[in-house]
């Protein structure tokens, strides 16, 4: 068996991938996580209400056990409006695994046939209290979807939740290339709002060198920073200033990772440059 049921020191339950020998959502558990970093930090009820009657779109990049999306759509239920979920993973299993555990893991709420379907056809949609939910899966390596003619098609989205193994384990998904490839995949005039659970230096000035911009986020579990970015300052909250910049400038772990080998390194003389010449810092 590859994954496991885990219950966590605060009593909730989670899965945890024997392979990978990793948790999901290991400290607050799998709905307290979601709604930290994603529903309330990215304003999801609030955006969505006063999005109007075009679709809503999330990426959901991590799928995972499904608990960051089902928790999402548990948050919106009481608000009106469409919202379409494209997920990617490379795998479904850790889902089909979540299905068979619904009730123990506890954040499923009533969307098991959805779920369902979802693994079925690779694509699902259903009524979502107030609102409706279209949700497609997109499995295999994210990289190469990402890299492909067809990733052209994806809609582009209004948020993103980014929930990748972290760059030691995973370091294929927190390269340079991959966060431009995002980027520049996004709608100039649609704005959107990428969080994720990492705080670290190396993170934040690879999203900056990617085209984004990027502010501090809200705590979760043992972390008391998260990482907010986006494709407009205005849904920053607390935007990263040139004292971020200087401690940037001093860390040993920096540089942007430009392929799939995880490595720690200083800034280097071009990164400084082009981090200065941001938009985010030259007016400061």
């Amino acid at each position: 068996m590859g994954y496991q049921l885990v219950q966590l020191k605060n009593g909730s339950w989670s899965v945890r991938s024997l392979a990978e020998g990793e948790t999901f959502h290991p400290v607050v558990g799998p709905v307290a996580e979601a709604e930290a970093l994603y529903v309330r930090q990215l304003r999801l009820p609030e955006r969505l209400a006063a999005h109007g009657d075009s679709e809503f779109v999330v990426w959901d990049v991590g799928l995972g056990a499904a608990a960051n999306v089902l928790t999402v759509l548990s948050a919106l239920r009481d608000v009106p409006g469409r919202v379409r979920v494209v997920s990617f993973d490379h795998t479904l299993e850790p889902l089909r695994f979540a299905l068979r555990h619904a009730e123990a893991l506890g954040y499923f709420s009533g969307h098991e046939e959805l779920v369902a379907t979802l693994l079925a056809e690779k694509r699902a949609e259903a009524v979502n209290g107030l609102g409706t939910v279209k949700w497609e899966v997109h499995d295999g390596d994210f990289p190469t979807l990402l890299a492909s003619p067809a990733s052209d098609a994806w809609p582009k989205p209004h948020a993103i939740l980014f929930d990748a193994y972290s760059p030691a384990k995973n370091p294929a998904m927190w390269t340079l290339p991959l966060f431009r490839g995002i980027h520049a995949r996004l709608d100039p005039a649609r704005p959107c709002a990428l969080a994720t659970y990492s705080r670290a230096t190396l993170l934040r000035v690879t999203l900056l060198l990617a085209g984004w911009s990027v502010g501090a986020g809200s705590a979760t579990g043992e972390k008391e920073e998260t990482t907010i970015a986006a494709n407009t300052p205005e849904l920053l909250v607390a935007p990263l200033d040139r004292a971020w910049l200087g401690r940037a400038q001093r860390s040993t772990s920096a540089e942007p990772m430009t392929e799939a080998v995880y490595r720690q390194a200083p800034l280097s003389a071009a990164s400084e440059a082009a981090l200065r010449e941001h938009p985010m810092f030259a007016a400061a």
